[in-house]
């Protein structure tokens, strides 16, 4: 019975950091920017010399890398891959616009309390973009060596994306209750 209350209550928390940007036009437009700055920060990343030397040329080429890398997500990793790029962009949207809104509302002193997505925000990243971090620190052998080609590591940070972000809940809400509080 305790577990399916504090699932209960994961689930509500998650619901609630999920929904929350959507709450005023200025959390859904910080929604969206974010977003969009992910994701082409993530398609950018997935061939990180190619992203280099035609932006070296001149920005004018932005529109074209931005789209042959989508098209090449696509073509490589299908619907699946080119979903968890998206998902993670969005998820880290609601992520930020969470956090800025629980520093403005509470102040410098909720950094501790930040700890809820922050970790989410650094274990996803590295994962959602495949080689990204993990070929920059050398280890980029090592995802050949995973099932699906990382894809598991992957889905594993998003995952824990959404833990943190459950744990974290609603910015303007308190989510932490006591014993005494439910009885």
């Amino acid at each position: 019975m305790r577990l399916r209350d504090s699932t209960s209550e994961h689930l509500t928390n998650l619901s609630a950091a999920v929904t929350y940007p959507f709450e005023t036009w200025r959390g859904t437009v910080g929604l969206v920017a974010v977003a969009l700055a992910t994701y082409v920060l993530l398609i950018l990343s997935t061939m990180p010399e190619f992203s280099l030397q035609m932006l070296g040329d001149g920005l004018h080429w932005f529109d074209y890398v931005v789209v042959s890398l989508t098209e090449t997500i696509y073509r490589t990793d299908g619907w699946t891959g080119l979903g968890i790029i998206v998902f993670y962009a969005l998820l880290s949207g609601i992520a930020v616009v969470n956090a800025v809104a629980q520093l403005r509302i509470v102040g410098v002193s909720s950094l501790a309390d930040l700890s809820g997505v922050l970790p989410g925000l650094l274990a996803s990243g590295c994962a959602s973009c495949g080689a990204g971090l993990v070929g920059f620190l050398g280890f980029a052998g090592g995802l050949t060596l995973l099932p699906y080609d990382g894809a598991l590591l992957r889905i594993g940070g998003l995952v824990l994306l959404l833990f943190f972000l459950g744990r974290a809940g609603h910015p303007e809400r308190c989510t932490n209750t006591s014993q005494t509080t439910k009885r």
